[in-house]
C-alpha cells in the first residue's frame, strides 16, 4: 500500500506531519501505540487514516463533545462513514447509527467514556468487529495525571473484554510517570511510544507576577499589536469581572465559562473564531476543540493549576507558526485559592465510610441517584462518581448503566388521533401506558417503574415508545430522576470492609497530595533561575540542547519569580472575624455540621448541601477566602 498516495487521495494532504506516519505504520502492523503530540499537531489523522485501512470499526473515546462533532463533520466531508453518540443526537439518529454498525457500514464511531456505563451499548459493541480503540486525552487515565477522570480507569479492561486487538492512546500532555501508567494499562511497548516534542520556538514566555494584574493586562493589550487573545482565569466571576472591565476600557472582550448557557458559549466561540482581535476571558473550559491558528496572545491572569494545564493553554497560541506571546500575571494570592479548591474536594473519612457502607448493604441489584447521594453526603458529583469507580475497581460493584425514573410528556394532538396509526396491539400498549400518567396543568408525568409493574413489560419498551413518539413529533418529552444502576459483586464485611475503606481514603489523599504538588511545581517553574523553556520541557521528559532565547530568563536574565511571593499569603484568623465565626457555628446549621463543611463555607468553596440551604448568599460565605484551607480547618477543629 502506498500510504502517501492514500493520504493525498483520501485527505488531500501532500505530506504527513512529524510522528504521524510512524504511528500509522505501527498501528497497521498491529502494535498498540501511545502518541504524545503538542496541541494542534495532527493527532486525529493518526486514527482517521488508519481506520480506512482496517476491516472493522474504529472506536474513538473522547470526553469532548465539541471535538467529536467537528471530527465527524470533517470525516463526512471526506465521504468517510463516521458517527458520534452523545446526548445531543435524536432517537432517529441513534437508531440509524445502530443499524449502520450492525450492517458494517460505519468506519469510525465517536463516544464519550461515560457511554460504557450503558449495558445496552456494551451489548451492541460485543456484536461488532472492532479493529481499533482510540483513547483521546489519554492522560485522564492516570491518577498521577492533571485531569484524572474516573470513567477512564475502566477503559483498558473494557478494551480487553471486547477483544480489540490494537489501541491508540493520544494526549498532548503526559509526564514520564503518566506515560508509563498509560503504557502499562494498554500493554504498549517503549518502542511504540511516539513523542514528537513539546518545544514551540515561536512562543515567547514572559512572567510578570503582579499584585495589580488587571492594570498590567490593560497596559499589555494597549501597547502590543492587536491580535486574538485568550485571558485565562480561575473563577467564573473573575471572567465576568475582567471581561467587563476590558470592554469598558475599549477592548473587544467577552467572558466564557461553564456557567453560561450553551447558546451563549457557542456565540462567544463563533465570535472569537471570526475575529482577528477578539479577547476571550475564560476559565479552562475554553480552548478544547477550538481550532484557531492565529491566536497571538495567551495571558494567565491567575496561576494555572499545573504545568500540564499551562502547556496545554499556551499551546493554543501561534499554531500558524507565527510569533505569539504568552505571559503570566498571576501572583501568590492565587495559590491559596487553588490549594483550597483541592483540599475542599477531599471527602471526610466519615463520608467515605458512610457512603461505602450504604452501598455495600444494598440489594444484589440496586440503583442510586448521584444527585441525591451528593447532597446527602455533601460531596460534589465528581467525587461521588470517583468513589463509585474506585468501588468498581475493587470488584465490589459493577455498573449496569444509567436510566431515568420519570418522564414528562405533552401530547401535540389528541391521543385517540395519535394511536390510529398503530396496529391493535401497539394501540393497547400506548393506551395502558398513557393511563398510568398523572396530569398536571399541562404536562403528564409517567413513573416508569409503575408502568413496568402494571404492564409487566421491560423498561426498554416503555422508553423506546416514548422516544419514538417524541421523534415523530407526537409528544414533547422531558426526563427526570437520573439514576445509575449497579449489581453487587463482593459484599465486603468485618475487617475486609475496614481495609476497603482505608484503601479508598488513601486513594483520595494521594490524589490531593498529587494536585498540591503539581500546583507548587508551577511556582518552582516560574521562579527557576535558568532557561524556563528547558525546565518545562524537562518536566515532560524532553531535553533542549541549549537555552531557548525566548523565555523570561533568557530575555531578561532574571526569572523574576521572587515577585510571585511579594503578595504575601495571609495567615491567622483576624480577631474581628472570630466572634462572627463563633456566632454562626452556634446556630448549628445542618450544612455546617462537620469541620470540613465549616472550612469549605468560610473559605468560599461551594458544596451541594451549602447550595441546597442557600448559604452562598450568606454575608460570611468566603469570610476566610484568603486563608489557607488547612489553617482554617485546624483552627475550626481546635476552637469548636
Amino acid at each position: 500500500m502506498d500510504i502517501q498516495q492514500s493520504l493525498r487521495d483520501n485527505f488531500g494532504f501532500e505530506a504527513f506531519l512529524p510522528g504521524q506516519e510512524e504511528v500509522i505504520s505501527r498501528l497497521l502492523e498491529n502494535h498498540s501505540c501511545l502518541a504524545v503530540f503538542p496541541t494542534g499537531q495532527g493527532k486525529s489523522l493518526c486514527y482517521q487514516f488508519t481506520a480506512l485501512h482496517l476491516s472493522g470499526l474504529t472506536l474513538v473515546i473522547s470526553p469532548l463533545v465539541a471535538l467529536m462533532k467537528d471530527q465527524v463533520d470533517f470525516l463526512r466531508r471526506k465521504n468517510i462513514a463516521a458517527a458520534r453518540l452523545d446526548s445531543s443526537i435524536s432517537r432517529e439518529e441513534f437508531d440509524t447509527i445502530q443499524k449502520d454498525m450492525a450492517d458494517g457500514r460505519l468506519k469510525l464511531l465517536f463516544v464519550a467514556p461515560e457511554r460504557f456505563a450503558n449495558e445496552g451499548f456494551l451489548a451492541s459493541l460485543r456484536r461488532q468487529s472492532i479493529s481499533l480503540t482510540v483513547i483521546d486525552e489519554a492522560h485522564c487515565i492516570s491518577e498521577w495525571g492533571h485531569n484524572f477522570r474516573p470513567d477512564y480507569l475502566k477503559l483498558a479492561a473494557l478494551t480487553n473484554e471486547l477483544g480489540v486487538p490494537v489501541s491508540l492512546c493520544l494526549t498532548a500532555t503526559a509526564t514520564p510517570k503518566v506515560a508509563k501508567d498509560i503504557q502499562k494499562a494498554f500493554g504498549i511497548f517503549d518502542n511504540d511510544f511516539i513523542q514528537t516534542g513539546f518545544y514551540r520556538p515561536n512562543l515567547t514566555l514572559r512572567f510578570s507576577p503582579s499584585i495589580a494584574p488587571l492594570t498590567v493586562l490593560k497596559e499589555r493589550l494597549a501597547e502590543r499589536a492587536a491580535g486574538s487573545a485568550i485571558v485565562y482565569v480561575t473563577l467564573q466571576k473573575t471572567a465576568e469581572k475582567i471581561a467587563l472591565s476590558l470592554s469598558e476600557a475599549g477592548f473587544s472582550a467577552k467572558p466564557y465559562h461553564a456557567g453560561l448557557k450553551d447558546e451563549q458559549r457557542h456565540a462567544v466561540q463563533e465570535w472569537f473564531m471570526d475575529s482577528d482581535r477578539a479577547i476571550v476571558v475564560a476559565t479552562i473550559a475554553f480552548g478544547m476543540g477550538i481550532d484557531k491558528a492565529d491566536i497571538r496572545y495567551v495571558y494567565h491572569y491567575n496561576l494555572p493549576k499545573s504545568l500540564e494545564n499551562y502547556t496545554q493553554e499556551i499551546g493554543r497560541a501561534g499554531r500558524d507558526g507565527q510569533p505569539a506571546m504568552c505571559e503570566l500575571l498571576g501572583n501568590n494570592s492565587d495559590l491559596t485559592i487553588l490549594e483550597n479548591f483541592t483540599y475542599g474536594d477531599t471527602p471526610d473519612p466519615d463520608a467515605i465510610t458512610g457512603l461505602t457502607e450504604k452501598i455495600i448493604n444494598e440489594e444484589s441489584r440496586f440503583s442510586l441517584s448521584v444527585y441525591e447521594i451528593s447532597h446527602e453526603y455533601d460531596l460534589r458529583p465528581l467525587v461521588v462518581n470517583t468513589l463509585l469507580t474506585y468501588l468498581e475497581l475493587e470488584d465490589a460493584i459493577e455498573s449496569t448503566g444509567p436510566f431515568y425514573t420519570s418522564y414528562k410528556f405533552y401530547p401535540t394532538r389528541p391521543s385517540a388521533e395519535m394511536f390510529e396509526q398503530f396496529d391493535e396491539e401497539r394501540q393497547e400498549f400506548l393506551r395502558t401506558m398513557f393511563s398510568c400518567a398523572k396530569k398536571a396543568k399541562k404536562w403528564f408525568t409517567l413513573d416508569v417503574d409503575e408502568v413496568i409493574e402494571k404492564m409487566a413489560c421491560p423498561r426498554e419498551r416503555v422508553v423506546a415508545a416514548l422516544n419514538y413518539l417524541k421523534d415523530q413529533g407526537e409528544i414533547e418529552l422531558q426526563v427526570a430522576g437520573a439514576r445509575r444502576g449497579f449489581k453487587m459483586l463482593n459484599r465486603f464485611s468485618g475487617q475486609g470492609l475496614v481495609e476497603l475503606v482505608q484503601r479508598l481514603q488513601e486513594r483520595f489523599l494521594t490524589r490531593e497530595q498529587n494536585d498540591i504538588k503539581r500546583l507548587h511545581e508551577v511556582i518552582t517553574f516560574i521562579g527557576h533561575q535558568g532557561c524556563q523553556t528547558r525546565y518545562l520541557l524537562g518536566y515532560f521528559g524532553e531535553e533542549l540542547s541549549d537555552n531557548c532565547g525566548h523565555c523570561e530568563y533568557c530575555i531578561s536574565g532574571n526569572a523574576t519569580g521572587e515577585s510571585i511571593t511579594k503578595h504575601s499569603r495571609k495567615s491567622g484568623i483576624a480577631e474581628e472575624n472570630v466572634e462572627t465565626i463563633k456566632a454562626i457555628l452556634a446556630e448549628q446549621h445542618p450544612a455546617l455540621s462537620s469541620t470540613r463543611q465549616q472550612a469549605r463555607f468560610f473559605c468560599g468553596i461551594s458544596s451541594p448541601m451549602a447550595g441546597q440551604h442557600k448559604l452562598y448568599g450568606h454575608p460570611s460565605f468566603g469570610l476566610l477566602a484568603d486563608i489557607p484551607f488547612l489553617e482554617a480547618f485546624q483552627w475550626l477543629e481546635k476552637n469548636h
